[in-house]
């Protein structure tokens, strides 16, 4: 029998998904690396898709030919370091731009999310003003310039919800988010306004509202997106974020975790209809000031 692939590991998918990102930057053809390095052409894209582990020189010669220097190039040996270690991958509050850029490959690969938020709305579902004033609340550790650069990063997002093949997302929410003033009155106010005005353009958005009558749910222990790709041998990816910083894992025994957790808060939240009706009287409280 044929020897059964190894799935990559977030980490082996991370250093790949590092490496393709460094060859488009640096606007090199496979074609060129081969030329240059003498790396085999089917090597290289078996290493581009997290299918083999580069040797310690592959990787070199790739960032040599890229023109990574310290301190990016130290952190990417280091990804390649720690390929043995377990599928969590933890990353500090320091090393956030560096997880972000790991969250948007990902995102950007993905087929479909599953993601649970208690207190503010879905980023791929903000608007500019609202994600603004979302990003502001952690303003101890963004300069303005990156509040700017997070909120626009943000908004080009979106486009994976119209491309041609769009992003599937099943969004929960706690009753928080769309009831807490974000931004103010107005901000909120266009905020609920354009959610629904989403849910009943995209016919691959489902979104759910757990209202607060359900008391105590599995979801109050923290936010959390599950990211799932087309490729059957791709595990999926649970990423979240905190003041501690980053977390990425894709361990069976996490994903099953993750997956009961959000089927658990798929049945306790209302109904798209309802939760759409639900935002629209929040909306309507808004605009008369009762929220």
């Amino acid at each position: 029998m044929p020897a059964k692939r190894r799935t990559p590991t977030v980490r082996l998918r991370r250093l790949s998904a590092e490496l393709r990102r460094l060859r488009a930057e640096s606007n090199v053809t496979r074609e060129r690396v081969s030329e240059q390095t003498g790396i085999n052409g089917a090597t290289l894209y078996r290493i581009e898709t997290a299918q083999v582990r580069p040797q310690r020189r592959t990787l070199i010669a790739l960032l040599d030919l890229y023109g990574v220097d310290d301190p990016h190039r130290s952190e990417v040996l280091g990804l390649l370091a720690d390929l043995g270690q377990p599928a969590m991958l933890q990353l500090p509050s320091d090393d956030l731009p560096d997880a972000l850029r790991s969250y948007l490959t990902f995102e950007a690969e993905a087929r479909a999310l599953r993601n649970y938020e208690s207190l503010f709305i879905p980023g791929l579902l903000q608007t500019e003003e609202y994600a603004r004033a979302a990003v502001r609340h952690d303003a101890l550790a963004f300069s303005a310039k990156e509040v700017e650069e997070r909120v626009q990063t943000r908004m080009e997002r979106k486009t994976l919800l119209t491309k041609e093949e769009p992003l599937e997302l099943w969004a929960i929410v706690d009753e928080a988010a769309i009831r807490r003033l974000v931004g103010g009155a107005e901000v909120m106010r266009d905020q609920l306004h354009h959610l629904l005005s989403l849910v009943e353009q995209l016919p691959q958005l489902t979104f759910q509202v757990v209202p607060f009558d359900v008391g105590a749910h599995p979801g109050m222990n923290g936010e959390f997106v599950m990211m799932e790709f087309a490729g059957a041998e791709e595990p999926e990816v649970v990423y979240m974020e905190g003041i501690h910083g980053a977390l990425f894992l894709d361990a069976e025994t996490d994903i099953r975790r993750y997956t009961r957790v959000f089927d658990n808060l798929r049945a306790v939240a209302l109904g798209p209809d309802q939760s759409a009706s639900l935002i629209a009287t929040a909306a309507d409280q808004v605009t008369e000031g009762r929220l």
